[in-house]
């Protein structure tokens, strides 16, 4: 028997960044995007959670095919 299995998950990650002390909070804010956009910050992120949104399979059973679909609570 084989089984095709989608899963889709929100994953959260978490980066703890050295930031300079005398920029204001738009400055900030321009830091972190100019960080991330660069690719500079992915070497940082640490998984922090992971959601589960839904699982699906696909049954393939001697031609016969059968779909389940689940939902996060």
């Amino acid at each position: 028997m084989k089984v095709i299995v989608q899963v889709v998950e929100k994953v959260y990650q978490e980066a703890h960044i050295e930031v300079p002390d005398f920029l204001c909070e738009e400055a900030i804010k321009q830091y972190i995007v100019d960080r991330y956009n660069s690719g500079k910050m992915t070497v940082d992120f640490n998984i922090f959670q992971v959601d589960f949104e839904s699982i699906s399979a696909t049954i393939v059973n001697n031609q016969n095919l059968v779909d389940f679909e689940e939902e996060a609570a």
